[in-house]
């Protein structure tokens, strides 16, 4: 080994050697951020299930309530065998009212089933062998929104016997028609009931009684009966419950025909709109379903018709009268609902009286006797004011 200078030594000692492993190792490697992993204790997991169950369960109901809503409010076929129901069935219940069944069709070309009944009150003139009347009533009858038609004719057959016993009197000759509108799809009639499709089921309904009108007072032409000039028809618009709705619906919208009039309407056991009803049976401000209002294909707004009845009439000689029939002990239907079905009425200045059938549910004001009799009491004041 060769000696070192002094100097050399002395460098050597203040810059020492370094090895290429300590320099390595003094390189930094860049890591990747990690994640951070949410555990949660075993005892937390059960109520995040079911309040995520509770909540996709809420939200599935709601679309249900929303896609399904005209299978929830027309329910045709209930009670099971009520498409299969027969007129025969209950003749023997109807006190001697004979009910037939007629066809006609919605402008849609949907064919629909009437239940038609005629009733002659009054005696003719003596000597006289016309069977021409010298007035002609209709009544057309909307159903509330389940069953059919047959399983309430015996009531509305007690109706109109109670309305004959008290017309039996009048000097003049009445023939009293009574139409009951099966909606598409309630009995024998086609289709799926909407409420759009009922409104052309209704339209239908009259124009079938208008034309039945015009071939009852004429014959190639000529003019029948004991009236020089034939007058135009009164009509009746009778709804139970959802049928109040479409019968205000047809009056409000749809025109009469030229030899048809308006007499009044008799609202049984009748609601305010679809709106209101999902207020009252889902009070509750956690439930949903009457948020659900602004998705509602179906209204039944007799409250905002009775505004539009009002309007229409306006310029004419006589409004029609309004009959407001309630059950006492309704189950579905609140009585402030009817109330204020009677201020609207006057608000606007519709004459109407509200009646209620003491003990009567919602489906049975016409199975009492003090509801029918309420009816035909009615039906009478008016026939005989006008006629």
């Amino acid at each position: 080994m060769l000696p070192l200078s002094r100097a050399a030594a002395a460098v050597l000692r203040t810059r020492p050697v370094q090895s290429r492993a300590s320099t390595l190792s003094r390189v930094v490697i860049p890591t990747l951020p990690c994640r951070r992993h949410l555990h949660l204790e075993g005892v937390a997991l059960a109520p995040v299930y079911f309040g995520g169950l509770f909540v996709a369960l809420w939200t599935w109901k709601c679309c249900m309530l929303v896609i399904f809503q005209n299978k929830i409010i027309y329910m045709p076929g209930m009670p099971p065998n009520a498409r299969w129901e027969k007129i025969e069935d209950y003749s023997n219940q109807c006190g001697g009212i004979k009910w037939r069944e007629e066809r006609t069709r919605a402008t849609d070309g949907t064919d629909l089933a009437l239940c038609v009944a005629d009733l002659d009150i009054g005696q003719p003139p003596n000597g006289s062998e016309t069977q021409n009347p010298d007035s002609s009533v209709y009544i057309l009858y909307c159903q509330g929104n389940a069953s059919s038609t047959p399983p309430r004719l015996p009531d509305l057959s007690s109706a109109l016997c109670m309305l004959k016993r008290r017309l039996h009197e009048d000097a003049h000759t009445t023939r009293i028609t009574f139409v009951c509108l099966s909606y598409r799809g309630y009995w024998t009639s086609r289709g799926r009931p909407t409420e759009r499709g009922i409104r052309l089921d209704a339209a239908a309904a009259l124009q079938w009684i208008s034309h039945l009108h015009e071939k009852s007072t004429t014959r190639d032409g000529t003019v029948l009966g004991s009236l020089d000039a034939p007058r135009p028809a009164q009509v009746f618009l009778w709804g139970q419950s959802v049928g109040a709705g479409i019968a205000t619906n047809l009056a409000a919208e749809h025109a009469m025909p030229s030899n048809l009039r308006l007499n009044s309407l008799i609202l049984e056991t009748p609601f305010t709109s679809i709106r209101a009803m999902l207020e009252v049976l889902y009070p509750q401000k956690w439930l949903p379903y009457k948020y659900l209002w602004p998705f509602l294909r179906n209204h039944l707004d007799s409250l905002t018709n009775l505004g539009l009845i009002s309007s229409k009439y306006k310029d004419s000689q006589t409004s029609p009268r309004i009959l407001i029939l309630e059950a006492a002990k309704d189950e579905l239907v609140p009585a402030t609902l009817s109330q204020r079905l009677h201020d609207r009425a006057a608000e606007v200045g519709l004459d109407s009286e509200r009646r209620a059938v003491s003990g009567a549910f919602h489906n049975d004001t016409m199975f009492r006797a003090e509801g029918r009799r309420t009816v035909s009491e009615f039906i009478a004041q008016r026939i005989e004011c006008t006629t």
